[in-house]
């Protein structure tokens, strides 16, 4: 009788040098190259904002010196600012400017871009070309006879409403924004409620602004940050009556006045530039989806 005597193979043991552990070595060293450079930009737009909230919660001494670090936390420059004269007047009216401007922008916006999207009509290529050419004429050229006809026929200089007023007329980079959005919502959608008996205020309403949220809430952000960091319409039109000045502008004023406590001038800062922050921060999904215009998901 023979007894057969099975052998077992040795495990292949990896080396370093194999073509698997060089691939697990190369993916590991690009992670970290990857993320070195993520955590690195990240930083370089981080650091400003940190020294600014680190400065604002310092004392007037400290401030002025070298040291990054605060000694003790002075939350007490929120309130100091906050109890400026005029500054709660800035912070209602930047609030007010931002709020109706942006639902001004957005009404107005909203028809204009539908119609150029998906009505045929005579002239419909010259009336795109005509909103495509106004984004191209710079500001400065209609500043002086605006002036004149809100300062001489209309008498609203010295308040926010020459800001305002005009957005409610529609704005040529948010019409041609929200307009190459709608063209990417398919056609079948809005010929099924025309079938289902809908006209075409109906269709807008209940199925393409709902389908379009991604490009109007683009251009509704896009809009409140313009309002809300606009210092040259303010300077030109709300110089003369303190009461009427936005954050922006009430800030150059504020600096001036407060030119030694850089903790206080910190402090306002902060207060202006949060909004803004909070939000992008809750609503960048929606501005991102906007901005690379991806349309309809099945």
């Amino acid at each position: 009788m023979t007894t057969t005597t099975l052998t077992r193979r040795p495990a292949r043991v990896r080396t370093p040098g194999t073509p698997a552990a060089r691939a697990r070595r190369t993916r590991l060293l690009h992670w970290i190259a990857v993320h070195a450079v993520a955590v690195a930009a990240a930083l370089f737009f981080l650091l400003p904002f940190v020294f600014v909230f680190l400065t604002s919660v310092m004392t007037d001494d400290q401030a002025m010196s070298g040291e990054l670090w605060p000694h003790e936390w002075n939350w007490s420059n929120y309130a100091a600012v906050f109890t400026t004269p005029g500054f709660l007047d800035w912070w209602r009216n930047s609030l007010l400017y931002a709020g109706l401007g942006t639902l001004f922008t957005v009404c107005s916006a909203i028809p204009v871009a539908y119609a150029l999207a998906r009505f045929r009509f005579r002239g419909r290529r010259t009336a795109m070309l005509l909103v495509i050419s106004t984004m191209m004429l710079p500001p400065q050229v209609v500043v002086i006879p605006m002036y004149l006809v809100w300062a001489q026929q209309l008498h609203l200089t010295g308040s926010i409403w020459p800001l305002v007023v005009p957005m409610a007329f529609g704005d040529a980079y948010s019409i041609f924004l929200l307009r190459q959005f709608l063209l990417t919502i398919p056609q079948e959608y809005v010929e099924s409620a025309k079938v289902d008996g809908c006209g075409e205020l109906r269709t807008l309403l209940r199925i393409v602004v709902p389908m379009a949220r991604p490009g109007i809430a683009a251009i509704a952000l896009f809009q409140f940050f313009f309002c809300w960091n606009d210092y040259f319409g303010p300077q030109i039109y709300t110089a003369q009556n303190p009461a009427a000045w936005t954050l922006s502008y009430g800030l150059e004023s504020f600096k001036s006045a407060h030119s030694v406590n850089w903790n206080l001038t910190m402090a306002a800062t902060m207060l202006v530039m949060t909004p803004v922050i909070v939000v992008f921060f809750f609503a960048q999904k929606a501005f991102v989806e906007g901005v690379t215009l991806t349309g309809v998901k099945g």
